[in-house]
């Protein structure tokens, strides 16, 4: 959290109350004292519960979340505005309209409607080709709308948080986020009832430089933790492009071929034994066709013999 003392929030005016006839009883407990018929509000309660909504808002932007900023007396219009665009997150600062978190889905349509005209109007608001009393009228609601929606027009789903100045006031916006089940960071004075909000922040909330606190603090926390998202994206981003450059690398490859040599070695043993059996197989044959071949000749000698054997027999009757 950015430095803030008790220096800074007497400085700011954070301790100064209502008037003691003008109080909520619930407030008591963050309640110093009274001076001059005004009640003391005790700053050290303040700064401790400004740390706890500062950790949330930090949390929950690490984690991608946006915060709703809500301000629309005149003292914060301005100071909404500056810090909630600062942080990237968004705002209402003119008027809250009934249903704007509960009925969202007809406030999409005036967003709808808001995005058409800004269309129609161009980056220099000249409204090309527009009859002139049509682009007049198309101005007037154009600004209207953007009054009032300009703070939301990316809204898609309900925020993370919300955060109010002046609970009193911003009643409305306190029951549908309570409706909705949104967390609540808020400031409270010692008039308001702070029963139901989930981060109370007691303080001044009429004074434009406690204002200007209280919101800058919260706008910085959600900065601190959007760069904490920030960062988490590029490293899976990294490990991502790391995790597809080795699938794709010579080192997977080879991997694959480790992984494969086992496969290719049984296919080669099996070959071999082929060949063997094959070799084998020859052989036999080669053996049978050499014993074929001995027992012909064999058998031809005989018969030679048997013919000498027959001739020599006749030669000798005929001698005798």
């Amino acid at each position: 959290m950015a430095v803030v003392t008790v220096r800074h929030l007497f400085e700011s005016g954070a301790h100064l109350g209502h008037k003691t006839q003008k109080w909520h009883p619930k407030m008591k407990q963050y309640i110093y004292g009274s001076k001059s018929g005004i009640y003391i509000i005790d700053l050290r309660q303040t700064l401790e519960k400004l740390k706890a909504a500062y950790e949330y808002v930090l949390n929950i932007s690490a984690n991608g979340g946006k915060v709703l900023f809500v301000g629309t007396k005149f003292q914060a219009r301005d100071i909404i505005v500056e810090e909630a665009e600062r942080s990237d997150n968004f705002y209402v600062n003119l008027r809250w309209l009934g249903g704007m978190l509960t009925n969202f889905n007809t406030i999409k349509q005036s967003i709808v409607k808001l995005k058409k005209l800004e269309d129609i109007a161009g980056p220099d608001l000249d409204y090309v080709g527009v009859l002139k009393k049509e682009a007049v009228r198309m101005e007037k609601e154009r600004r209207k709308l953007q009054n009032v929606l300009g703070g939301i027009t990316e809204l898609r789903k309900k925020p993370a948080a919300v955060f109010i100045i002046d609970i009193k006031r911003e009643f409305i916006a306190l029951n549908e986020a309570k409706k909705l089940g949104i967390p609540i960071i808020a400031t409270a004075d010692t008039n308001c009832d702070p029963r139901g909000i989930d981060f109370v922040i007691p303080g001044n909330d009429d004074s434009s430089h406690c204002i200007k606190l209280f919101t800058s603090v919260i706008a910085s926390a959600s900065i601190e933790g959007r760069k904490i998202y920030e960062s988490k994206i590029e490293e899976v981003k990294v490990e991502k492009d790391q995790a597809e450059k080795k699938a794709k690398s010579p080192v997977g490859i080879k991997k694959k071929d480790v992984e494969e040599k086992p496969a290719v070695k049984v296919k080669k043993k099996e070959e071999a034994v082929k060949a063997e059996e094959t070799e084998g197989d020859e052989v036999d044959d080669v053996a049978e066709a050499e014993d074929v071949m001995v027992e012909t000749e064999e058998v031809a000698v005989e018969t030679v013999e048997m013919g000498k054997s027959t001739e020599e027999d006749d030669t000798e009757e005929k001698e005798a």
